[in-house]
């Protein structure tokens, strides 16, 4: 199929963005784009982008390019998306209600099916016609409506318990949105949002620009 063996992690976090450009470029009808001309458009090189593609088969074609519909279809498939995955958000506050009322998930094929929380003030309310269930019916829920993927919204604190919760039901990977590095088996994928390291990120490249304007000044 597509994807080698060894591909490294950088070069999957790199897919998103992609196919985020690749998709513009079709709604702009532009039908086929160099590895240079992609390459500037993100502020890559061409050899990284063709390198990246080459992880995955390639796709392009001398003197030719790569025609931005096969491009699109390819990166598709590569990052799953050409399945549907149901997936269930434990935790309903804030950042978990935000999630929820996401649309973007479903047009990429992510269909949230439940909702779950202890708050008994949030229990049998709705989001999105969806029901927000107490969270002692989750693996049950898991194991009936064979869910994929499930999203931790949770207090760190009990961020472990509530994945034993999900892996015992089932699930094959988990949105990790909390601070906790929690420990499942080999066969559940994990994926860490660290909100926060990102902000970090940002707060780095600000102090950056200062740095950056101070030592200006100076000369």
């Amino acid at each position: 199929m597509f994807k080698k063996k060894n591909v490294s992690l950088a070069v999957v976090r790199r897919l998103p963005r992609y196919l985020r450009y690749v998709e513009d470029l079709l709604n702009h009808d532009i039908t086929r784009i160099s590895s240079s001309e992609l390459s500037q458009r993100m502020g890559y090189t061409a050899s990284q982008v063709r390198q990246d593609f080459n992880n995955f088969g390639g796709f392009g074609q001398q003197g030719y390019g790569y025609s931005t519909q096969v491009l699109y279809e390819n990166l598709v498939k590569i990052l799953g998306l050409d399945k549907n995955f149901k997936m269930v958000i434990v935790g309903v506050g804030n950042l978990g209600q935000a999630l929820a009322n996401y649309a973007n998930f479903y047009k990429k094929g992510f269909r949230l099916v439940g909702l779950f929380d202890v708050d008994p003030q949030k229990v049998g309310k709705s989001i999105r016609n969806i029901k927000i269930q107490h969270i002692d019916e989750l693996k049950d829920f898991i194991k009936k409506n064979d869910v994929d993927i499930g999203v931790l919204c949770v207090p760190s604190e009990v961020a472990q318990e509530v994945a034993n919760l999900m892996v015992e039901g089932g699930i094959k990977g988990i949105w990790n949105f909390t601070t906790k590095e929690i420990e499942v088996k080999d066969d559940v994928v994990v994926e860490n949002v660290h909100l926060i390291d990102s902000l970090m990120v940002l707060s780095y490249k600000l102090n950056e620009k200062l740095l950056e304007k101070q030592e200006a000044s100076q000369k």
